[in-house]
């Protein structure tokens, strides 16, 4: 992969806490335009890797490099300026606003500083027209003047990704985004992931294999901080070392995707 393919990269990425090492030496390869999946059993470093790509954590050692540049030493706010923006489970939300003030706020923080600029009443309804569009985007449009707090839990996930596409990343890192739904949820949500996906590039921490082989171009398999395999899923579900390292109930998980 050459550079301009590659969007996001991590050379030798480690992160120790007091002789505990949770990320090992992880090389991950991002191939901008791609759907690329981080997978792994129960403390394999999934989420530790997520908060020192947003840099939530900084790396023992290691380099970061995202568009080529080097970002390892950039502050939560800079990354977040590049385009690297991370959806964040619920507590993204307001819970108390409704769901089209939710999006409006995103696309505040998006515009940042400018911010000021739209404070006349009439800017603000241009914002209304962006977040109007990133409802039907995502499917809500007729929740819009729904408080979040009453949104079925699905749709708080779909809230919570177009809010999340308002400040207009580059790169969408999503953790665990089906987590704790039913099925019609979990379907819905990853044709959405899939449909939202155009032009832009996802990483994403996921514990249900079956979202995983259906849209992931490319999976990486972290076990004890470490890559373990990597490759589509066709691949690396048939490794005997992933097999392995999902024994038990996780095994039957992998099996069940096929």
């Amino acid at each position: 992969m050459n550079q301009q393919e590659t969007i996001l990269e991590t050379r030798n990425l480690t992160k120790e806490f007091k002789g505990f090492t949770a990320v090992s030496d992880v090389n991950l390869r991002v191939r901008r335009g791609s759907i690329h999946a981080l997978i792994g059993p129960n403390g394999a470093g999934k989420t530790t890797c997520f908060n020192l790509l947003t840099k939530f954590l900084e790396p023992t050692t290691g380099t970061i490099l995202f568009n080529g540049i080097d970002i390892t030493r950039e502050k939560p706010a800079q990354i977040a300026r590049r385009g690297v923006i991370r959806s964040f489970q619920i507590s993204a939300v307001f819970p108390h606003l409704t769901v089209m003030e939710n999006v409006r706020i995103g696309l505040q923080r998006q515009l940042g500083t400018a911010y000021q600029f739209w404070r006349s009443e009439r800017s603000l309804d241009v914002l209304n027209d962006r977040a109007m569009e990133l409802l039907e985007q995502v499917g809500l449009t007729e929740f819009a003047h729904t408080l979040t707090v009453n949104l079925p839990y699905g749709r708080k996930r779909a809230l919570e990704i177009a809010t999340t596409l308002a400040m207009e990343p580059e790169l969408m890192l999503l953790d665990e985004p089906t987590q704790g739904m039913g099925h019609e949820d979990v379907d819905r949500v990853t044709q959405l992931i899939k449909q939202v996906s155009a032009g832009r590039t996802i990483l994403m921490v996921e514990h249900n294999m079956s979202v995983v082989s259906s849209i992931a171009d490319k999976i990486t398999v972290l076990q004890r901080g470490a890559v373990l395999a990597e490759g589509p899923y066709a691949e690396v579900s048939k490794d005997p070392r992933v097999m392995e390292a999902y024994m038990g109930t996780a095994d039957a998980e992998l099996q069940g995707a096929h």
